[in-house]
């Protein structure tokens, strides 16, 4: 046995050089495994060891393959470095992918967004499939396995959801899906990094409206008037845990989370956390000393499966659970099916989703000085860029330090993507020493960043010229200005799914047979997540109520050139109609002017130049006084520059005229 780890230690260390040897002898940022020697770029990971140890450690499970998702326990889309074991495993780090491991196959499934990244980052080792279906993944399973084997899987890393869809398309072909509660990767992560000591803290009283006893009552409310009687509600999504309590915590990145379950019940409120980090003040704040209905009664994080399972043996109980937030498992555990109760989001996510008054004031106050950050970047960039002074890399520090210095200011909301040129033809690319590119007057440039602050999360994205753009750029990014404004000026029923006007932020790119690759927008938190279910334009989202979040960001990639996107993000509004008074519209609260010099006037039509030059004053009224009081003369002269009346080419006053008569009948919450 000894000489044999002998040898397969020697067979890894030859290979590591030899991948070493191709990165520095190749030339490129992707790989290439189809010549001789292949070529990996510097970004590439050598995972032949980690795939050795991996498929060692399945021979004893008896599993002919295993799944790797990209999530944790509470099926989170931003995770944990001690999470990131498909990153680990694969090298791959883009935030969208599944991995399949099999004794002689390794293969990442990924969508568009992430191609080049992962040609980047991946070895040879590894084939790419470019789909992230579900179908594909186990039609690729079934033609490499035979009937009768097993595909391992961690049940913590795969919704309730997921893993019946999987079983469907699986248990056809006599194949199984095996739970391995003790995650296989784990086993062989040497240094995987470990829990983050920090203690939980609690939103300042300034910034809630409701109490966390007041949403225990409001979540028991419903779970009373749910007609199937359930008698306790699991919650296993981080920010329902965190919301419900008005607490957060710093485990994942970005992100104000803690790990955590929920256990709630009539009179009782079990919390399971990693309890050394609850504080004496935050156990006076639960109540964790006492026994009745508005007392927290604190476990450890690891135990939430045994208690399960003894509440469960206890009778006439029924647990409620979201079904695309829990993990298959907690949801293995609660039998007979009389004991489920089951939705598709549990009542906190629903609940959640409206902001109430406060949540409302809170994060527009955000947004205005989230926007004084961007404007300072801008500004910053439009004067150092010509003199060659700036990276990608240097522009996504610069917004960070100004967003830093903002009131409430608690860090990004999300690694910023900083893009010029062909970079910013990838949708997800954030800079790295690797891969950063110096800014030009002569390329486009995209900015998506985000802030957390103590009243809110912010996501805002712009994208600019500092030369002169040819007149595709400038047609493409009008055509997506264009889909941005007639999304935020739509006016449509309570109860309107995202999906149903989804559409009209492709409409102007579609008539010139362009289009984007991407979603057109998502929830936004308060001091929560910054891409918050279940709002936004999928099909999988609930439908618009007054007081939500989203942002609206149509694109358009043209591949090895350029990258466009223009995202906002907006609250539904009542709209004031002729014939009645059951609609919602949009009111944007991002409030940075967008680049005049890549704006084609002539094919706007003049209500979106109407919506345009409102928005303008918006941001002058509620961005000017705030860049004032930080004294930021310059930037303030440049906002005022950027958000003059934008009127129709030949036309001027023509438009400026009916411009004027049409702000008389504008409905307000238009402006």
């Amino acid at each position: 046995m000894t000489s044999r780890w002998i040898l397969v230690l020697c067979l890894v260390v030859l290979e590591g050089e030899r991948h070493a040897a191709f990165a520095e002898g190749g030339a490129g940022s992707e790989r290439n495994c189809s010549t001789v020697p292949p070529y990996l770029p510097s970004t590439a990971v050598n995972t032949t060891l980690r795939l050795l140890q991996l498929r060692a450690v399945m021979k004893p499970k008896n599993i002919l393959a295993y799944i790797i998702p990209g999530t944790d326990a509470h099926l989170s889309e931003y995770i944990a470095p001690r999470d990131a074991r498909l990153g680990w495993i694969s090298g791959f780090t883009g935030s969208s992918g599944t991995a399949v491991v099999t004794q002689d196959k390794a293969v990442l499934w990924t969508d568009s967004r992430y191609w080049v990244q992962a040609e980047r980052q991946l070895d040879c080792n590894w084939d790419l499939e470019r789909d992230v279906s579900i179908s594909s993944i186990t039609n690729w399973l079934i033609k490499e396995t035979k009937v009768g084997d097993a595909v391992g899987i961690d049940p913590f890393l795969f919704s309730v959801d997921t893993f019946a869809a999987y079983n469907n398309k699986l248990a056809p072909a006599k194949l199984t899906l095996k739970s391995i509660t003790d995650n296989l990767v784990d086993e062989i992560w040497a240094g995987r990094p470990p829990l983050p000591p920090d203690n939980l803290t609690r939103l300042p009283d300034d910034f809630i409206e409701r109490t966390w006893q007041n949403k225990v009552d409001q979540i028991r409310d419903q779970m009373m008037e749910n007609q199937y009687k359930p008698t306790a509600l699991l919650l296993s999504a981080l920010d329902e845990t965190a919301w419900l309590f008005n607490l957060r915590g710093n485990d994942i990145p970005f992100n104000p989370f803690f790990y955590s379950y929920t256990l709630l019940t009539f009179d009782r409120i079990w919390l399971f956390v990693h309890t050394e980090r609850v504080t004496e003040e935050l156990k006076l704040y639960l109540n964790t000393s006492c026994n009745t209905s508005h007392c927290v009664q604190l476990f450890r994080y690891d135990s939430v499966r045994s208690f399960l399972v003894n509440y469960l043996q206890e009778p006439f109980v029924r647990v409620w659970v979201g079904t695309e937030y829990t993990n298959q498992a907690l949801y293995e555990l609660i039998t007979p099916e009389e004991k489920l109760l089951q939705s598709a989001y549990s009542p906190v996510l629903i609940t959640k989703a409206v902001k109430d008054q406060t949540e409302q004031k809170i994060l527009r106050e955000a947004h205005v000085r989230d926007a004084v950050a961007v404007m300072q970047l801008l500004h910053h960039l439009e004067r150092t860029v010509p003199e060659g002074k700036e990276t990608e890399h240097t522009a996504a520090e610069f917004v960070n330090i100004c967003r830093s210095k903002q009131k409430n200011s608690r860090g990004p909301s999300f690694e910023t993507i900083s893009a010029s040129g062909p970079n910013a033809a990838l949708a997800h690319y954030s800079p790295s020493n690797e891969t950063t590119r110096q800014l030009s007057v002569k390329e486009m440039y995209l900015v998506d960043s985000g802030g957390q602050y103590l009243d809110g999360t912010t996501d805002i994205t712009r994208t600019v010229h500092w030369g002169d753009p040819t007149a595709f750029q400038k047609e493409a990014f009008t055509r997506v200005l264009m889909g941005n404004i007639e999304i935020s000026r739509t006016i449509f029923p309570v109860g309107t799914k995202g999906i149903n006007i989804e559409m009209l932020g492709r409409r102007a790119l579609w008539e010139v047979g362009l289009n984007y690759g991407h979603g057109t927008g998502h929830g936004v938190g308060n001091y929560f997540g910054v891409h918050e279910w279940p709002v936004g334009f999928q099909s999988n989202n609930i439908a618009f109520k007054e007081g939500m979040f989203t942002s609206i960001e149509p694109g358009y990639y043209k591949q090895n050139d350029f990258g466009i996107r223009i995202e906002d993000v907006a609250v539904t509004m009542p709209a004031n109609t002729k014939h009645g008074n059951n609609f919602l519209t949009f009111e944007t609260v991002s409030l940075v002017p967008y680049d005049r010099k890549l704006i084609d006037t002539s094919i706007l039509s003049l209500e979106q130049l109407v919506w345009l030059n409102s928005y303008y004053q918006m941001i002058r009224d509620k961005v000017g006084p705030e860049l004032k009081n930080q004294d930021l003369t310059e930037v303030y002269d440049w906002m005022l520059r950027n958000t003059e009346p934008l009127l129709k080419d030949g036309s001027s006053a023509v438009v400026h005229s009916v411009y004027l008569l049409l702000l008389l009948v504008l409905p307000t919450a238009l402006l």
